[in-house]
């Protein structure tokens, strides 16, 4: 079986680019010939996120980060073993794809498995596939670079507010400790049910901030047209959450497939 044949289920759309998510309408109005190879970055992001979901021993779960990480070092040689590597290994090559973004999105998840909190100014960290993206349609001016990992730090936050009771009910982190504690609480405080219902009021001042710092249109401008949607995807879900009150604490809020199309195709 060649590369090409065993990488395919990762071609757009894939597990991580479904047909009716925010990603699939992104990829969509992407360039055809960069379809497959951002879809195929999305899934590098997914397989090494869902390790917090799908891994529930801590030490397993660190070997599994581990394999990923020597997986990606394995791409670079031209080596790669899982049909997802050998699908992103020519786009790593084709666009010089730097580690470090990788890595990042590695170490993030690697901070969660050992239960360190994330600190107020993780959201730019967090923009790492939006670089890698970036910078498969050309972009290289580290200004624009730096725009791009913004932006996608921007929707990150946006995500994790409304994943924020899912997050929550797993034990998982949900706001930086130092938010926690002006509320008087800790991480281990609010996964209680007793605290719990306090969700809402606790992520509604970082759901402002967020409101407050939406990208605007002329700092996209310049910005892929896949940015430019899930910039402006994650600005509507942000919307749709402050009109229910951020009532994330035992529900999933999200756009219909039709309006994300709609949204999509206004802002290629």
């Amino acid at each position: 079986m060649t590369d090409q044949a065993a990488g395919a289920e990762w071609r757009f759309p894939n597990p991580a680019t479904p047909p009716g998510s925010s990603a699939y309408y992104a990829i969509r109005f992407a360039p055809a010939p960069l379809r497959d190879p951002l879809a195929a970055l999305f899934g590098w992001r997914r397989q090494v996120r869902a390790i917090l979901d799908d891994v529930s021993d801590p030490g397993v779960a660190r070997l599994k980060l581990d394999w990923w990480r020597d997986e990606l070092a394995r791409s670079a040689t031209g080596a790669p073993r899982h049909p997802l590597s050998q699908a992103l290994t020519p786009t790593i090559a084709e666009h010089a794809l730097p580690v470090a973004p990788f890595l990042s999105i590695a170490a993030r998840v690697e901070d969660e498995l050992r239960g360190r909190r994330a600190a107020d100014d993780e959201a730019q960290r967090q923009g790492a596939l939006f670089e890698l993206a970036a910078r498969c349609h050309g972009t290289s001016a580290a200004a624009e670079l730096d725009r791009a990992r913004r932006v996608g730090g921007w929707c990150g936050q946006v995500r994790r507010i409304r994943d924020a009771g899912r997050l929550l009910r797993r034990s998982r982190e949900v706001l930086p400790e130092s938010r926690l504690a002006a509320a008087g609480l800790n991480h281990e405080g609010l996964v209680s049910r007793a605290q719990r219902p306090r969700l809402p009021e606790l992520i509604r001042p970082m759901a402002e901030t967020l409101a407050a710092e939406q990208p605007e249109d002329r700092d996209l401008a310049s910005l892929p047209a896949l940015l430019r949607i899930q910039a402006r995807l994650h600005a509507v879900l942000l919307a749709e959450l402050a009109r229910s009150h951020y009532a994330v604490t035992d529900q999933r809020i999200g756009l219909t497939p039709l309006r994300k199309l709609w949204i999509a195709w206004r802002a290629r």
